[in-house]
């Protein structure tokens, strides 16, 4: 029989388990370096044939909290050889991934950039969605900055109504025994290897917080993810050599039309500029890390439609000769 669900308790051990288990040396080295699945092959069911390769999905592409317009906000897929793995959780990320025709019962990980809303709002409401779906059949594991086993607990606390009310008239696992989160203070280092995916991150500026880039390195190839940062050589020296750099990207000409827009002034202005890199900055970060191919995301401004595709592609070419993909919402991007 099920354990009955218990948010104040159950919840905060199940959650923080992990976590304190990172925290406690200090080093994302710390955490688990692999994992057993309970199916037959990489992750597929017993009986089937898993899907072979590995593809990227950029399910959102606007940066910032603000919904609407044609792109939806952060958040990207990776999925190896039929495994899924979810990186940020901006607003839309189920439905974004229910659209791309993800299966979310494949879902193995959640990594989390850094704790801004736009990359991170709906990560209770994924696991819990996949959990709703009667999706959710295996433990997830979630990866992140501090503050992500909090918004665990948080999450389940403010639902618990709902999630008693499912277990007792459903008969449903408590979903708080399918999630465990893994936190960890801004580092470098591995973070796991699961056998399928092997995952390295890298702290890099966004001020005022420091955000995790994130590396996976697959038998396909390997893809690294910028997260929000500010211009940093640095960041360069760890994609060195990957096949796709997915970067963050600024159009500077559209800061003040943003800034406008959303009855700001100087402050956030200069949070856009200090924070976040520039298009042609971003190609300078390519070039230097010589990566295969250029992926443009979390744009900003991400919905001005005088803000066209070339004028993204232009900027980042003026430092970058590669191949350079200007990003939408559900494209797919097959590795080697």
């Amino acid at each position: 029989m099920n354990p009955p669900f218990r948010s104040s308790v159950l919840a905060r051990r199940t959650l923080l388990g992990g976590a304190v288990a990172g925290a406690a040396a200090g080093l994302i080295g710390t955490l688990p370096a692999s994992r057993l699945l309970a199916q037959d092959g990489a992750g597929a069911p017993a009986g089937t044939s898993p899907e072979k390769g590995a593809r990227l999905i950029l399910l959102g592409t606007k940066g910032g909290p603000r919904v609407g317009g044609a792109r939806s906000n952060p958040a990207n897929a990776l999925v190896v050889d039929g495994n899924l793995y979810i990186i940020d959780c901006g607003m839309g990320v189920t439905a974004q991934a229910v659209k791309a025709g993800l299966d979310l019962s494949k879902l193995r990980d959640i990594f989390i950039s850094h704790m801004h809303s736009d990359h991170e709002l709906e990560f209770g409401n994924l696991v819990y969605n996949t959990w709703a779906a009667g999706q959710l059949r295996q433990p997830v594991n979630a990866y992140g900055p501090k503050g992500l086993a909090d918004m665990a607990r948080d999450y389940w606390a403010s639902n618990s109504a709902d999630i008693h009310t499912r277990i007792a008239d459903e008969g449903r696992v408590d979903p708080a025994t399918l999630l465990k989160v893994h936190e960890f203070d801004a580092a470098t280092g591995p973070v796991m290897d699961d056998g399928v995916v092997k995952v390295t991150a890298f702290t890099t500026p966004h001020p005022p917080l420091k955000d995790l880039a994130y590396r996976f390195e697959t038998a396909y190839g390997t893809i690294v993810i910028s997260g929000d940062t500010a211009f940093n050589p640095a960041l360069a020296e760890f994609a060195r050599d990957c096949d796709v750099l997915v970067h963050e990207t600024l159009y500077v000409p559209g800061v003040d039309a943003l800034v406008k827009r959303a009855h700001q002034g100087a402050e956030f202005r200069n949070h856009l500029l200090s924070s976040h890199t520039s298009a042609q900055d971003v190609g300078k970060i390519a070039t230097m890390a010589r990566a295969k191919k250029l992926v443009l995301t979390h744009f900003v401004p991400g919905d001005m439609d005088w803000i066209t595709d070339q004028m993204w592609h232009d900027a980042a070419a003026t430092n970058y000769s590669g191949e350079i993909v200007v990003g939408h919402d559900l494209q797919s991007i097959t590795l080697g």
